[in-house]
């Protein structure tokens, strides 16, 4: 290769260096503001939109920024987080652009243990929420005992398999349970929580996430570039020092107790997992060393958006799990019909 070629490649090398510092700056400066905004945005003191002054001025909507849009936002950033994270380690663990944070049987094994709770425990908040956390671990493990079990296909092939079918038996649970709930006060409970939401986060709600959300989220961070050599087949990742079932199994594990301790207080909030991970990764490329933070970002930027839109379009509340399942369908649409390739894998 001559000198003058051996220039140019470093000079595109650093450029696209520091293209990738100016994204990451730019979607860190987006998710900033639009968190400052969102704390600034409300139906009181102001119609939409209020002063800092206003809000200092006036006790009342003072103590609701602190006690309740504060926790409101930062539980917001961190379902977004958490669901396009867990989604984007799901699609390269199974090599599948189609999974999400809901796969193994997480999101329908919290549905059922939500509905469990309130038709059969009183539907109390801490019942709701426990129930949920129970049955979401308990999809994972049943679909990973599953697989064991699965006598044919690799190790990802079982997984799938595993997940599929648990996940079904998880929702036809929660079916027979809303044909067995009190028509007049537990089937709409069993809609409302399965619908999503952020309307009843309080801090003590954002407390308990983070003793779980956030050691997972390490997890996931620290391992990302792991996932570039679990993301091959086994046998490839272990002749170049990994070791795919151990590796995988704690990254599995990770995401689905993040999932799990989300869900569990926000609701099924769907489609984030599954479309963030491609806008990042059309953004900054498929190695998950890059496409992962960029995921944590735009995830937590396009909940967070999501939920404003979801307390202040209507006078009534929309559910925050309606909102994402639009826009989120709307953007894969977009995708699949762009000129560049839909989706990567």
């Amino acid at each position: 290769m001559r000198d003058d070629d051996l220039l140019t490649s470093d000079a595109q090398t650093t450029g696209g260096r520091r293209a990738l510092r100016w994204t990451f700056l730019g979607l860190a400066v987006l998710v900033v503001a639009a968190a400052a905004l969102s704390v600034l945005m409300g139906r009181y003191p102001g119609p939409l939109l209020s002063s800092p002054s206003a809000i200092l001025d006036d006790d009342l909507a003072t103590s609701l920024v602190l006690r309740l849009r504060l926790p409101r936002v930062a539980a917001a950033l961190l379902l977004g987080a958490v669901l396009s994270v867990a989604g984007l380690v799901f699609q390269m663990l199974f090599r599948n652009p189609l999974v999400d944070s809901g796969f193994l049987g997480v999101s329908q094994g919290a549905a059922f243990g939500a509905s469990l709770a309130i038709v059969f425990a009183a539907g109390s908040a801490t019942t709701v929420q426990l129930g949920a956390a129970l049955f979401a671990f308990l999809g994972l493990a049943a679909s990973y005992g599953l697989a064991h079990r699965i006598r044919f296909g690799g190790s990802v092939l079982r997984l799938v398999l595993a997940g599929i079918a648990v996940g079904s038996l998880f929702t036809s649970g929660t079916g027979i349970l809303k044909y067995l709930a009190d028509p007049q006060r537990q089937l709409p409970d069993i809609t409302f929580w399965m619908l999503g939401g952020l309307w009843s986060i309080t801090w003590r709600d954002l407390l308990e996430m983070l003793p779980v959300t956030v050691p997972a989220l390490a997890v996931m961070l620290l391992l990302r570039w792991r996932l570039n050599l679990l993301a091959l087949r086994e046998e490839t990742a272990f002749s170049l020092g990994a070791a795919p079932r151990r590796e995988r199994l704690l990254l599995l594990v990770a995401a689905a107790a993040a999932t799990a301790a989300v869900v569990a207080k926000a609701g099924q909030v769907t489609w984030v997992g599954l479309i963030i991970p491609h806008i990042a990764r059309r953004l900054v490329g498929s190695d998950a060393q890059l496409a992962l933070p960029a995921s944590l970002l735009l995830g937590g930027l396009f909940v967070l958006v999501c939920d404003d839109l979801a307390r202040t379009v209507l006078t009534g509340e929309i559910p925050l799990g309606i909102l994402t399942s639009f826009v989120a369908t709307v953007v894969f649409l977009v995708l699949m019909t762009s000129h560049r390739r839909g989706l990567r894998g």
